[in-house]
């Protein structure tokens, strides 16, 4: 084989190798990003219609996403702020109108708290696609129906909707990270497993009275948790 042959071929290689490895590193990107934006990567790609446009604009909002200064809430602050969820969702009886409005400005009150920019609908949801594309459908279907409402074309069952819809994404913005959660320490009386139950005093006494011994299971105790209201 002479030198000429053995250089095409060696190219003909390098190029195969380098095709093969811009495949599996543009299939991996897409893999990535879909899975990061979720619904926001369907949307993008039905916007621009091709593949590499669209994931060049998500790329793009990742970039501008690492320029925001983004803060974590503290756990008094969160609990405030379900505080004030409650109280909106019980004005959803009498007023549902004003109730998905107050919905709708808490849950961009917490958008800056959290250090997102809180500008125009379009500006909120590009900064929100990054860490949040997963709950962010439910925040464009809860902002469609507020416009609905806004010109009385929505149902009580249409602002209902809303509120579950918002409700989705302040959930995700209050969401505890997970290097917080596994830095709490764990209540008393559990590192080493469940601790036997103790009867109370009423316990001992409602034995006293009628004979039986107390049927309490062994293990943590849990009480009834309210469910919040969608």
């Amino acid at each position: 084989m002479s030198t000429a042959v053995m250089v095409v071929v060696v190219i003909v290689v390098i190029v195969a190798v380098a095709g093969a490895g811009y495949l599996v590193w543009t299939r991996a990107r897409s893999r990535r990003l879909r899975q990061r934006f979720g619904s926001e990567y369907d949307r993008a790609l039905e916007r621009h219609g091709n593949r590499g446009a669209a994931e060049k604009e998500l790329m793009s909002r990742e970039q501008r996403h690492q320029e925001l200064e983004l803060r974590e809430l503290e756990p008094a602050q969160r609990e405030q702020y379900r505080e004030q969820w409650t109280h909106v969702q019980e004005q959803f009886v009498d007023a549902p109108e004003s109730a998905v409005e107050q919905a709708d400005r808490l849950v961009t009150v917490v958008m800056g708290d959290r250090g997102y920019p809180t500008g125009g609908f379009d500006e909120k949801v590009t900064h929100l696609s990054v860490e949040h594309g997963r709950t962010l459908d439910h925040y464009r279907r809860g902002h469609e129906i507020s416009a609905r409402a806004a010109g009385k074309e929505a149902t009580t069952e249409d602002l209902r909707q809303a509120m579950v819809h918002y409700r989705a994404l302040f959930e995700d913005l209050l969401r505890v990270p997970a290097d917080e959660r596994s830095a709490a320490p764990a209540p008393a009386g559990t590192e080493h497993g469940p601790t036997e139950h103790r009867p109370t005093e009423h316990e001992r006494a409602e034995h006293g009275r009628t004979g039986r011994e107390s049927t309490a299971p062994t293990g943590d105790r849990h009480d009834d948790e309210q469910t919040p209201r969608s």
